[in-house]
């Protein structure tokens, strides 16, 4: 593909200045680029039964003019055509703005052939094309691109035309045939000219599907270099970990390990004892017992002779960790510390000394680890909770503060195994998938705005049992824009409800860290009973008491926010109750309610998220960290994307990558496009 991307896009005929500029604007300055500028949907003109299309889809249809044209004018030289058609048993009426010249054109009982957007609620059709008479066989497909400027998708077509006329056979090939025959894959020369030329529905499959896996293998060919380099390219240490201590020290914590967590203990030990430094993400649902296993890592590094790190978010969690970890860790001596801020003077200055002199074995923090004057004296470990909430930067600034300590990042975000493989694809990635028993379930309920006050209600009778409520809202103060609750007037409305017999807290993003903390501390400690906020309490804390959650406006929320807000409550053992007061006006508002009362997995929720709202805002498009696929798609794709990836690691691991002559277009393609560099891996 060298030769192609290298031959300028003026070499095609009718190609001048103007034109030039406009393709450069959409990435495309050579041939190459061109023809590898993918459609991004298809025009349909099959004829089609109205009964199997879905609602806003484009359609096109035969029918007979059964009503007369009319032509409404409105503003400045704005008009709107209507007519009715039957199409089989079908009465349609369309319309067309702006083009009331058709009405000249349509005579009653006359045969047209129509193409548009189908309305299936109003039994619609909004015309894009109109020819009279029946329904003649053309093109079936049309491909429709995306264009800037002056230049129409029309222009596009006959450019991308000319240039696979002209060059399609100067297409190099990228995969293996070993690969090409294994899958029964179109060559890439072929699967061009069909991505671009469809004749039918059904070779259009074959082409997509070709480039689908190649997208995936290339993608996953990069991050399996990616991990093998961080694995082995960065020296590690092997911790001497006896299994019988760690046998000894499970059996006198307070509760049995599930299976899952014994599965995870061992991927991190069997991680720790190896030569290689461990890069490992550990997800668990909340309440699924993540802290447990970091104490017994912590204490494994510790019985081998190092100290270990736990980084998180915020000081009130950080000290709800170190009592946890006091608890489980201090019966069997071994010391943990504290390091916040809030820590200052003679006081911080010893504990740093004690750090520096091996005295603490395991320091728990917040970003107060990271700074320069925190120096271990042997860091074998280094755990960091709730991970998407540092950036880069800072786990790597933890992570150099030993020789080569093992890294584990923590989050209570089920992440879909199909977005695991793609963000997280150069790291090991372990799962608790079971919670421990006796946990009882959160009873979800979806309502209605209109039964708020029953809600309330029912929050007093929690309130009168000596429990604590969390009450969320979407936003801060009152928008004009959004029609929704906020949390300032939600605090005002419920502290005029509840008068002077239960304090009502309010917390938001807006406070400064410390007022944050302080609003937390006196929830947490039961002196406010009720905790109006935001989604700032997403994530961590813990309040075995609350065990009510009320979530205003719930289908502005995604189905994992809505999984981690109503994982706030259900942590002690008491039932708890979740409500989502809401008023959902789309299909995809409703389904979300509905899945949210049928299931308290976050792993299945987190799937169905991805299904409802697409990767990009699953993380948040700024910081995804995913790539743009021109043709696969992570969600509906993720058996080619896992097949793609089992290719890459076999490939990458039996190092066929840099030996075997049928993958070297692979690798030059990979090093041309920056993907990987030149030198091979020893």
């Amino acid at each position: 593909m060298n030769k192609l991307q290298q031959l300028s896009i003026t070499a095609l005929k009718g190609i001048g200045a103007e034109t030039n500029a406009s393709l450069n604007s959409l990435g495309i300055l050579s041939v190459g680029d061109l023809i590898e500028y993918f459609p991004y949907r298809y025009e349909d003109y099959r004829l089609r039964d109205l009964a199997e299309v879905k609602h806003e889809e484009t359609v096109t249809v035969e029918g007979i003019v059964h009503g007369p044209p009319n032509v409404m004018f409105y503003g400045k030289k704005k008009s709107r055509l209507t007519f009715r058609m039957l199409v089989g048993r079908y009465a349609v009426n369309v319309t067309a703005f702006n083009r009331g010249f058709l009405k000249n054109k349509l005579q009653l009982n006359e045969t047209v052939t129509v193409t548009g957007k189908w309305d299936k609620n109003r039994q619609t059709i909004s015309l894009k094309e109109l020819k009279v008479g029946p329904f003649k066989a053309q093109q079936e497909i049309e491909p429709v691109y995306s264009v800037k400027g002056n230049l129409t998708v029309k222009a596009l077509r006959r450019f991308v035309r000319q240039a696979l006329s002209e060059y399609g056979e100067e297409v190099a090939e990228l995969l293996p045939k070993s690969l090409l025959d294994k899958y029964r894959l179109l060559e890439r020369e072929e699967a061009l000219k069909v991505i671009h030329l469809p004749k039918t529905h059904e070779e259009l499959k074959y082409a997509r599907r070709r480039f689908v896996y190649e997208e995936f293998l290339l993608f996953q060919l990069k991050m399996q270099v990616l991990r093998k380099r961080e694995r082995e390219g960065t020296k590690g240490m092997s911790q001497h970990i006896q299994a019988k201590d760690i046998v000894e020290f499970t059996k006198q914590l307070p509760f049995p390990l599930t299976g899952a967590q014994k599965r995870v203990v061992n991927e991190i030990f069997a991680d720790m004892k190896s030569p290689y430094r461990m890069n490992r993400l550990l997800q668990g649902d909340v309440g699924s017992g993540k802290t447990v296993v970091a104490a017994i890592a912590l204490f494994g590094t510790v019985k081998a002779g190092h100290q270990g790190a736990l980084m998180v978010p915020t000081e009130i969690l950080a000290e709800q960790h170190v009592s946890s970890l006091k608890d489980l860790l201090g019966r069997v001596g071994i010391t943990v510390e504290l390091l916040t801020s809030s820590v200052k003077g003679k006081r911080r200055r010893e504990l740093l000394e004690k750090v520096e002199s091996g005295e603490v074995d395991v320091l728990v923090g917040t970003h107060a680890l990271i700074q320069g004057e925190v120096m271990f004296k042997k860091l074998g470990l280094v755990i960091t909770d709730e991970q998407h909430r540092f950036g880069v930067n800072q786990r790597r600034t933890l992570r150099e503060k030993g020789e080569f300590p093992d890294v584990l990042f923590m989050t209570a975000t089920p992440i879909p195994r199909t977005l695991a493989i793609t963000a997280f694809g150069e790291m090991d990635v372990s799962v608790i998938d079971e919670m421990p028993a006796g946990r009882k379930a959160i009873e979800t309920y979806w309502v209605k705005h209109d039964m708020l006050e029953r809600i309330l209600q029912f929050v007093q009778k929690e309130l009168v049992k000596g429990r604590q409520a969390y009450v969320i809202c979407p936003l801060i103060e009152e928008s004009e824009k959004l029609d929704v609750q906020n949390a300032i007037d939600v605090h005002a409305t419920l502290q005029q409800y509840f008068g002077d017999k239960w304090n009502v807290g309010l917390m938001h993003g807006k406070l400064h860290p410390d007022e944050k903390d302080e609003v937390m501390r006196e929830f947490s400690e039961n002196k406010t009973q009720i905790l109006v906020s935001t989604t700032v309490v997403e994530v961590g804390v813990n309040v075995p008491n609350a065990t009510m959650m009320v979530i205003y406006d719930a289908e502005r929320f995604g189905l994992s926010q809505l999984h981690q807000l109503r994982g706030r409550v259900g942590r002690g053992s008491e039932q708890s109750y979740c409500v989502l007061l809401a008023d959902p006006k789309s299909e995809v508002g409703k389904e979300r309610m509905k899945i949210m009362t049928e299931t308290n997995d976050g792993f299945v929720l987190s799937e169905k998220d991805l299904e409802l709202r697409g990767p990009g805002d699953f993380f948040g498009k700024k910081q995804s960290g995913l790539p743009d696929f021109k043709v696969a798609d992570m969600v509906h794709d993720y058996r080619a994307l896992e097949t793609a990836r089992d290719d890459a690691t076999r490939i990458v691991n039996s190092e066929q990558l840099w030996k075997d002559k049928e993958f070297t277009p692979l690798l030059m393609h990979l090093e041309e496009t920056g993907a990987l560099t030149t030198e091979k891996l020893d």
